[in-house]
């Protein structure tokens, strides 16, 4: 992202001056305390009034609350620089802040107020966002961003979907795969531009030699193959078809990456992060492929993509971003590199907990208390960043 080209005039708090401030700080913290709250859930140690199964309260959290407020926090600080249009600040933001934080209260206490008040209330803040976003476009004439769309309305529709099933089956199943296909999806069309953009833009000032390739054909076939193998999983996660689709795309995924130069990055964290993160996207087709196969769970394969790909793509692009849009230096500092680490380390962990049921109990708690250090750690840390005015230059 770039910086907004200009701004209305901002009188009241900080906070709500950026799309990205109030919606990276509640998301991350909300990231950790639902993980916090997720463990002793999962060791029925702890019960909510939710009507969720505790498995989909998770997993609905992680998605349709955490995800959910990260994109709009990107889409609210991106969309003015697609547009030219003024961003949205002030009591309209805080607005759409309030909704999403009813959502999570909702949820949290469905069982009290019933499934049905909870959907509506918890899908009416993307249904708001999609609102949002197709206005800004649509008045911008910026045609060309109206995926963007189709993917919000997919997460929309995925989360009333989950409501759904979670209320006539017990438990969702479509809903989840929908969600979390749409969180793929984004990364690899709007992390397909950005991570050799920032590569590029880095190598040609610090490190001059061999670039990321530029986009091309290649690029558009590689995304069209996983779009459809994601279509595979989501109808039937189990099947020779399945399993071969994922394969494919995995393979062209890995390719894509490599084509990017990442490997001459050391040198830049908040770049060489973009890769890592992205390299979780290849490694979730090629697990889920072997799920569809029955030779692994498919747990590991969706935190592959959730944890990893999803967990760090926006941990790092709320670090960049929220840097860059407050006037600071675009340096990882160690305290930030840390809270990286802690991601990987989480999302490896939770992998092989899946993999290996014997030690799932000790890895489970490695993979929540790191993840929990790596996003509350980001909100604290990051906390004079959102709250203050940007720094003058």
């Amino acid at each position: 992202m770039t910086p907004i080209p200009r701004l209305r005039d901002h009188k009241g708090p900080a906070l709500f001056s950026y799309g990205f401030r109030p919606f990276f700080l509640i998301g991350s913290l909300y990231a950790g305390l639902a993980i916090l709250t997720w463990l002793p859930m999962y060791f029925g140690e702890l019960e909510l009034s939710t009507a969720f199964h505790p498995r989909d309260w998770h997993i609905h959290e992680m998605l349709y609350g955490y995800l959910s407020a990260v994109i709009t926090g990107f889409l609210l600080t991106a969309i003015p620089n697609w547009t030219g249009r003024m961003p949205i600040q002030g009591w309209p933001l805080a607005i759409l802040v309030c909704i999403w934080v009813a959502g999570r209260l909702a949820i949290s206490s469905s069982a009290w107020i019933g499934w049905l008040p909870a959907a509506v209330i918890d899908a009416s803040f993307l249904l708001a966002i999609v609102g949002v976003a197709a206005r800004e476009i649509i008045a911008g004439r910026k045609w060309h961003n109206l995926p963007v769309l189709i993917l919000l309305g997919s997460l929309f529709a995925g989360n009333v979907i989950f409501h759904l099933e979670a209320h006539g089956e017990g438990t969702a199943d479509y809903g989840v795969r929908l969600g979390i296909a749409a969180g793929i999806v984004l990364i690899m069309l709007m992390g397909g531009r950005m991570v050799p953009s920032f590569t590029r833009n880095w190598l040609v000032r610090e490190n001059p030699g061999r670039l990321p390739a530029p986009y091309a054909r290649f690029d558009s076939i590689s995304l069209g193959v996983a779009v459809v193998a994601i279509i595979f999983w989501i109808a039937a996660p189990q099947g020779l078809p399945t399993a071969f689709m994922l394969f494919v795309a995995g393979v062209l995924q890995a390719t894509r990456l490599a084509r990017w130069a990442g490997d001459r990055t050391w040198r830049d964290r908040l770049v060489l992060v973009l890769h890592i993160a992205y390299a979780f996207v290849p490694l979730g087709f090629g697990l889920l492929g072997l799920a569809a196969m029955d030779l692994v769970p498919q747990s590991a394969g969706v935190h592959a993509w959730t944890g990893g790909a999803i967990g760090l793509m926006t941990l790092a692009v709320m670090s960049r971003a929220s840097l860059g849009h407050t006037g600071r230096a675009l340096i990882a500092t160690a305290l930030t590199q840390v809270l990286y680490g802690l991601v990987i380390i989480s999302t490896l962990a939770r992998i092989c907990a899946a993999l290996e049921p014997q030690w799932s109990t000790p890895l489970l708690h490695v993979a929540a208390f790191a993840w929990v250090g790596a996003f509350v750690g980001f909100g604290a840390s990051y906390w004079r960043v959102f709250t203050q005015p940007r720094m003058k230059s």
